[in-house]
């Protein structure tokens, strides 16, 4: 005897429903079933599509190079959530952390406020949300530092910003190419080039 198809309601995703005003930062931690890498803007839920072999080496160049730099006192985490506030949860692709937030290795987000540096690679379906949403509620959370990479023809393009504490907003303070070369928020001496440089094998044994 064959078995009995599927109904199209068993076979088809349950998207979890909203509450009455939205998710808050906690749901995101207890909700079941989110893909990964989900983010929580204005109460709702992102779901981050598939990203690029550039995204995916933008991000670790970040993190690699940035950890052998940052002072000994912070950390360079990787696609971690920050609070923002109740109905903002979002997950930059790279920050830099004091050591000191850093309570367990099972811990799921750090506050914002203690965000010193927020990096975000634009994806094709990011792009608003990187060059508008989230640098508006990564100034009101008053993160000092925040770098927006993109891919502009094949090539990596890095865009930084400083907050301004009179105003409360990010003004553009560079934009680099081959070379980035800043003092803050500390000394960084960084060649763009080697996120899109083919990769070489080592050569091969006799």
């Amino acid at each position: 005897m064959s078995a009995e198809p599927e109904s199209q309601e068993q076979s088809s995703p349950r998207w979890p429903v909203p509450p009455v005003g939205g998710w808050t930062a906690d749901d995101l931690d207890t909700l079941p079933h989110l893909p990964p890498h989900t983010e929580l803007i204005d109460g709702s839920l992102v779901f981050v599509s598939p990203q690029s072999l550039f995204h995916a080496r933008a991000v670790s160049f970040f993190e690699w190079q940035l950890q052998s730099l940052a002072p000994e006192d912070f950390e360079v985490v990787r696609e971690f959530t920050i609070d923002v506030d109740r109905h903002n949860r979002p997950e930059p692709d790279v920050v830099v952390v004091p050591e000191h937030v850093i309570q367990d290795v099972e811990q799921t987000r750090f506050p914002a406020q203690a965000v010193l540096l927020a990096i975000e690679v634009v994806s094709p379906e990011s792009l608003t949300r990187d060059r508008e949403t989230k640098p508006l509620k990564y100034a009101r959370a008053k993160i000092p530092h925040y770098w927006r990479v993109e891919n502009q023809q094949g090539k990596p393009v890095v865009y930084v910003f400083e907050l301004e504490p009179s105003t409360g907003v990010y003004t553009p303070t560079g934009v680099f190419h081959d070379r980035m070369k800043v003092d803050a928020p500390f000394p960084a001496d960084l060649d763009l080039t080697a996120i899109t440089a083919k990769r070489r094998r080592p050569p091969s044994g006799p």
